[in-house]
């Protein structure tokens, strides 16, 4: 192909994955989105192999059968609830793909250059296997406590603010010496250094950060694969791959921002420790054995069914406990029949709810709730106290009152959904056990909540049934 023709592929490439984002806005227009991402990667993939500079197809083809072939098991085999994991270990392989292009860039002598060329080609690597690196330990880590394999605690070691700096001050000093090398060995000693601090430095940031805070984790670091495959582009002189990379950085950056918005937090105050870190705030009075002072009200199945069946308005609220229990088909069965008798069934979603943002949504996508009935919080929080009863399954954190009644608590100030403004407020959990924040929830106490202790899953059969009886 010509250089003008490859252009061009490109330039319709990048517009379809413009589009591709547009379309991911709203469950309306997911698959057109997904189609038209799909369409561009394939068109760029094809050009790629259709340039000049391509000239031995049998590596290529052999990768893109293997990336293929993994793509095709992962997408059968891995279950919805298991998404955030996978997103996680995905942005760890793009951070791990800039760190061997940037290497392998570096050792590539076959066109050297000279002067300001020279120095700003190689300032291109030393930052794109910068941030790749980073990418790496840090979605690895991710990935281990989105999959329960490392706490979701925050990891705070003594005086962690001066090692992050110092270790972010050891890859500037290590840049200049990498900049100025006379030799490539003696360069590739500066480089190798800052792959491990950059390592270390990733993995430090995200054990740090606590359990609530991993959508933003998540949308950080989709944000980082980005940037280091814009990086990656301008190391290999690909225009596609410094324009799509800049599209996904700039994206999950944005993502950050609303989620941390949707949190009342930061994005510094996310980065430096996760909720419940600061161990000097008090929190909500406690009794003698640490549990929050008052009383719950346990509820059964077929009481739920009988509070359900006389009522005439009805919010579920969706967390990861629904995702953990594959409840989300039941839910749907719920709402059918309830709809069918004549009551208002709708979801309320946290920008927060699951381990990833939007996570709540597509689980609901694949149980097939229709989508003009699942609202975001502030569509809905107005109205719960209009609500007969509220059903929070497997969420905590989103619905903790303690974010406005109490000032001392660590999420105090994170917007949530109010579901103790409404009539009844039924919780369902499988233990009194603390949120992935490790915050207490004064709601389980309240005069109108109710408890529903068991399997999500179970239990909403349980429902289901006596519902069906009646």
């Amino acid at each position: 192909m010509s250089q003008e023709l490859i252009t061009v592929a490109y330039l319709g490439a990048t517009i379809l994955f413009i589009l591709s984002l547009g379309g991911l806005r709203t469950p309306e227009t997911a698959r057109r989105g997904n189609f038209f991402g799909i369409l561009g990667m394939a068109i760029a993939l094809l050009t790629t192999l259709a340039a000049p500079e391509v000239n031995h197809f049998l590596p290529v083809v052999l990768a893109v059968a293997l990336g293929a072939t993994i793509g095709l098991v992962a997408a059968k085999e891995v279950k919805t609830t298991q998404m955030p994991e996978l997103v996680a270990l995905m942005h760890s392989l793009v951070g791990l793909a800039a760190v061997a292009v940037g290497v392998a860039n570096f050792l590539d002598h076959h066109t050297p250059l000279t002067g300001i060329e020279k120095l700003i080609h190689e300032a291109e690597i030393y930052i794109g296997v910068f941030i790749g690196a980073v990418t790496v330990s840090g979605s690895l880590i991710a990935f281990g406590k989105l999959l329960g394999k490392i706490s979701g605690k925050p990891v705070l070691l003594p005086a962690r603010h001066v090692l992050n700096g110092l270790a972010l001050l050891a890859v500037v000093i290590l840049g200049n010496f990498f900049l100025t090398a006379q030799e490539p060995a003696q360069a590739s000693i500066y480089l190798y250094s800052m792959i491990i601090i950059a390592l270390l430095f990733g993995t430090h940031l995200v054990m740090a950060i606590g359990g609530a805070d991993m959508p933003v984790v998540v949308s950080m670091l989709n944000s980082y694969s980005g940037w280091a495959a814009s990086a990656t582009g301008f190391m290999l002189n690909n225009d596609l791959l410094i324009v799509t990379g800049a599209l996904v950085g700039s994206s999950g950056a944005i993502l950050s921002y609303i989620m941390c918005t949707a949190m009342n937090r930061n994005f510094l105050s996310v980065i430096s420790g996760g909720f419940g870190s600061d161990e000097s705030k008090a929190g909500t009075p406690k009794s003698d054995t640490g549990q929050i002072a008052g009383e719950i009200s346990a509820i059964s199945a077929d009481e739920t069914a009988s509070l359900l069946a006389e009522s005439k308005n009805v919010v579920i609220i969706p967390g990861y406990g629904m995702a953990v229990a594959q409840a989300q088909h039941t839910v749907f069965e719920i709402t059918k029949l309830l709809r069918e008798r004549g009551c208002t069934v709708r979801f309320a979603i946290h920008p927060v709810a699951g381990r990833m943002p939007g996570h709540m949504n597509v689980l609901l996508a694949e149980a097939r709730v229709p989508y003009d009935i699942v609202l975001e919080m502030e569509e809905i929080n107005d109205d719960f106290p209009e609500v007969d009863v509220a059903i929070v399954i497997g969420a905590n954190d989103i619905v903790n009152p303690a974010a406005q009644e109490d000032p001392s608590s660590p999420i105090a100030g994170m917007p949530v959904l109010e579901v103790w403004k409404a009539h009844t407020s039924i919780v369902m959990k499988r233990s009194m056990a603390s949120g992935y924040a490790g915050v207490d929830n004064p709601l389980f106490y309240k005069e109108n909540n109710r408890m529903l202790f068991g399997d999500a899953k179970e239990m909403l059969d349980a429902v289901l049934g006596g519902l069906r009886s009646r």
